[in-house]
């Protein structure tokens, strides 16, 4: 008989409602193995491009519950908090609604899910794995300005503390995430690293980008490009100024695609520039094929503590994947643009750094640039396809 899985994340998504997709490529792969896989969502994420209409719909053999929370707007909203806490408390509810799991995966931002998952996997002596993507709430105080004497950050951190300490299984993808666990909350237990990855078949079959947004990418012209959330955390500022300092160089061109809380802001301040292009959120599917139009992909990240527990953003691994060299803005731990040797590094929030990085491409042969997108395509194939992964997720059940 096989087993049944619950995946708690209130964030989790399709290709086709949007972000995150992590959960729907394990899932996939675990339903392909026999496994019987429950997705519990949210009915509402800022990360969706649109809002499932079900409260229960199976997509691709996973059987997808989305419990109904609120519609709190953007990323920044005060009532995002009360979203948590709606959800969680809506995890109470799951022996209602689904059949009775052996593996019970939570894998939250802010904690609070851990609290109802516990008690649910004691119930029915299920293995409890709790999975951190993002660290919360230190991300909380070093990304978005919150004091650590907050008493909604105190809370998180209290329930972070019991995550670590009741689960059966701890997963990460960030590489070095076991520093944190023994370091900032002085417990002693270790952690199983799984990265994000790619899904190959999906990848082998992108779609065409439609020909409105492929003719606004300059022809002929060297293209560096960023592709994916407009956030505070992607330091996107830099980059923008990059193409500002680098305007007389009419061949060069900068692109920005997808959206997010800072783009407005950074296409009012910039928008006096001809060589810095915005253009919207892309399906998922269309990814590798606009990665194709870039001659380099790039990365940036805040120059913050945070990140020398690593990282493990989406999209390296599509970039990897597109052959596309990777100029990477970062200064943490763990960079697998430095040890794939599929790109160059630089400071984070380092203006200097970065327009030498993006002079450094324009200049190098293209045999080098050829032989570090080989590098990152190698890389990833032999050690990110979500099929590796979820064996090594598989083996923890």
């Amino acid at each position: 008989m096989s087993k049944t899985i619950w995946i708690i994340n209130e964030y989790a998504g399709t290709p086709n409602y949007g972000m995150e997709y992590r959960h729907y490529y394990i899932g996939k792969e675990l339903v392909n193995v026999g496994y019987k896989v429950n997705i519990v969502s949210s009915n509402y994420s800022h990360l969706f491009s649109q809002l499932p209409k079900k409260s229960n719909e199976k997509i691709d053999g996973i059987n997808y519950l989305w419990l109904k929370t609120l519609n709190y707007g953007n990323s920044h909203n005060k009532w995002r908090a009360l979203k948590w806490i709606i959800f969680s408390l809506k995890v109470f509810t799951l022996p209602f609604k689904l059949s009775s799991p052996d593996v019970i995966l939570v894998s939250p931002m802010a904690p609070f899910p851990i609290i109802p998952a516990w008690f649910l996997s004691k119930i029915y002596g299920a293995k409890l794995i709790y999975e951190v993507k993002d660290i919360w709430p230190m991300t909380l105080v070093e990304l978005g300005g919150f004091s650590r004497n907050n008493s909604l950050i105190k809370l998180m951190g209290l329930v972070e503390k019991i995550a670590i300490k009741k689960s059966d299984v701890i997963v990460s993808n960030l590489s070095n995430y076991g520093e944190h666990i023994k370091k900032d909350l002085e417990i002693d237990r270790g952690f199983e690293w799984i990265s994000n990855g790619v899904d190959l078949n999906e990848l082998k079959e992108a779609e065409a980008l439609s020909e409105d947004i492929e003719i606004k990418i300059p022809k002929g012209n060297f293209i560096v490009g960023y592709l994916g959330t407009v956030g505070v955390a992607n330091a996107l500022e830099y980059f923008c100024q990059s193409a500002e300092y680098l305007a007389d160089k009419k061949d060069i061109s900068f692109v920005i695609v997808g959206n997010g809380q800072e783009k407005s802001d950074l296409m009012s301040k910039f928008d006096h520039l001809d060589n810095l292009i915005f253009i919207d959120a892309i399906p998922k599917k269309q990814v590798q094929s606009m990665l194709t139009l870039f001659d380099v992909c790039y990365l940036g990240w805040r120059n913050e503590s945070l990140y020398k527990y690593g990282t493990s953003a989406n999209k390296i691994f599509d970039y990897m994947y597109s052959k596309r060299p990777i100029l990477n803005s970062f200064n943490g731990g763990g960079d697998l643009v430095k040890i794939s040797n599929s790109g160059i590094c630089v400071e984070s929030e380092n203006l200097e750094s970065i327009i030498s990085g993006v002079l450094e491409f324009y200049k190098m042969p293209k045999e080098e640039v050829l032989r570090m997108g080989g590098n990152g395509r190698r890389y990833v194939v032999e050690n990110f396809t979500y099929q590796k992964l979820s064996q090594k997720l598989e083996k923890l059940f």
